[in-house]
This record gives structure tokens, C-alpha cells and sequence, in this order.
């Protein structure tokens, strides 16, 4: 095994063990601050996923509703309500 993946484990069990850095390193007989490198360079390393498109559906509404509503996965609504009477949503 390489050091890095040896440092990667070390990471991810000390992530999912709820200890502290300090608890995690005395545990394991690590030094708290090359551990804490590890840790930091590990995070810079980490692939940020940038916002995908999701398809969308439209559907018609009544010209009389009041409000927007988009859904989105689970539970997640975003709502918009008309503040002008004539055709248009302003901002929301």
C-alpha cells in the first residue's frame, strides 16, 4: 500500500469515527499536526462538482394563479409569488 493511500484511509476512518483530530492521532499514534497536513491537502485535492442542468417540465397554468412553484428532487419547492396583477412574475 503507498503512503497516500495509507493516508486516505487514516482520513476516511477518522471522519467516520466522530473523534476529534487530536483523539484520532493519540489512537493511532500519529502526529496532530502532520496529520492535520494530510487532512488539509487531502480537502484542496478534492474534486469540486460543478451544478449539472436538470430537465425541466412546463406545464400550463391558469392566467388567475398567484404563485410559481418549481419542484425539485425530494422535498425541495421553490416558490415565486405574482406581486403585479398584469402578465409577468417580477422579481420573486
Amino acid at each position: 500500500m503507498s503512503s497516500s493511500e495509507a493516508r486516505r484511509i487514516h482520513i476516511e476512518a477518522w471522519q467516520t469515527s466522530g473523534m476529534s483530530q487530536a483523539a484520532y492521532c493519540r489512537e493511532h499514534g500519529l502526529n496532530t499536526k502532520t496529520f492535520g497536513n494530510w487532512v488539509r491537502k487531502h480537502r484542496a485535492g478534492q474534486v469540486i462538482r460543478s451544478p449539472a442542468l436538470v430537465p425541466v417540465t412546463i406545464k400550463p397554468m391558469s392566467m388567475s394563479a398567484n404563485t410559481m412553484r418549481l419542484h425539485g428532487q425530494g422535498d425541495h419547492v421553490w416558490s415565486c409569488r405574482r406581486r403585479f396583477r398584469r402578465i409577468g412574475w417580477g422579481s420573486c
